[in-house]
């Protein structure tokens, strides 16, 4: 299969989106120091006195899979103390208190899932986000992140993907290798995300594979794709079904019962 590189279609990036909100019920939950759960179509953020203390979404891996892909905590250990525990929050809180997780690769997991998920969940909508007041403790021991720091940070990392390629289509779409290959190199980070395109994983999908989190997996991807390793894989268009036959209509009686008689009278 041939590749034909086109220029990529421009990602919208507003001029003045540093000066913005990227949620303005977020800013203002933030302002009123709440205490809750705020779902976005893309992902949920947990707040505690207006600092946001979690963060989840479908598109990066959990804090389970940052913990336990590369050997900080085993899997089993998970499992079991998440079977006690009511969500990931206190699960991590459970393993702290019993000495099978250190308190550093904790805090550590948790900021970065934050940031990784946070990305996702602040992403462009076309859903109201739904906030519900739950004042449940937090887990005083992990860090939070002020909301202004997660939304500069978000906007900086949609400035770095815009500028290393322009097309977000290979973000979400699974992903074939470029036929024939480029012969431009790759790093060996980037030679493990190149290893797992297979055709049915998206990027996502990719660095829950990997136990990386998402937001550098596509850095990744992007790269590999402005070099041409790697091109988003193309919806199948299937033909529409052709139309049903067109229904027979009775004949007329009338003239059958003519035609009948005038055969008769022969």
């Amino acid at each position: 299969m041939t590749v034909a590189h086109l220029p990529p279609p421009p990602l919208p990036v507003r001029d003045k989106s540093a000066g913005r909100a990227l949620s303005p019920m977020l800013t203002r939950l933030a302002e009123e120091r709440a205490t809750g759960v705020l779902v976005r179509e893309h992902g949920t953020l947990y707040l505690a006195e207006g600092r946001v203390v979690h963060a989840e979404s479908p598109l990066a891996p959990g804090l389970d899979v940052l913990l336990t892909a590369h050997g900080t905590l085993a899997t089993a250990a998970w499992q079991r103390a998440a079977a006690q525990a009511a969500g990931p929050l206190h699960t991590a809180e459970l393993l702290l208190d019993s000495g099978l997780l250190p308190a550093g690769a904790l805090e550590l997991c948790q900021l970065d899932a934050v940031y990784d998920a946070g990305y996702f969940a602040l992403a462009p909508s076309s859903a109201p986000g739904r906030f519900r007041y739950d004042h449940t403790p937090r887990v005083d021991s992990l860090p939070s992140v002020p909301v202004v720091a997660l939304e500069r940070e978000t906007l900086r990392r949609r400035l770095l993907l815009h500028r290393l390629w322009r097309d977000p289509s290979a973000d979400s779409a699974p992903l074939i290798r470029a036929d024939p290959a480029p012969a431009v190199p790759v790093t060996p980070r980037q030679q493990a995300v190149l290893d797992r395109v297979d055709g049915v994983r998206t990027a996502a999908g990719i660095a829950r594979n990997l136990g990386r989190q998402a937001f550098h997996t596509l850095v990744d991807v992007r790269r590999l794709a402005a070099a041409g390793h790697v091109v988003p894989l193309a919806p199948v268009v299937t033909a529409p079904p052709p139309p049903p036959p067109a229904p027979v209509t009775d004949p007329d009686i009338a003239l059958l019962k003519r035609l009948r008689d005038a055969l008769e009278a022969l």
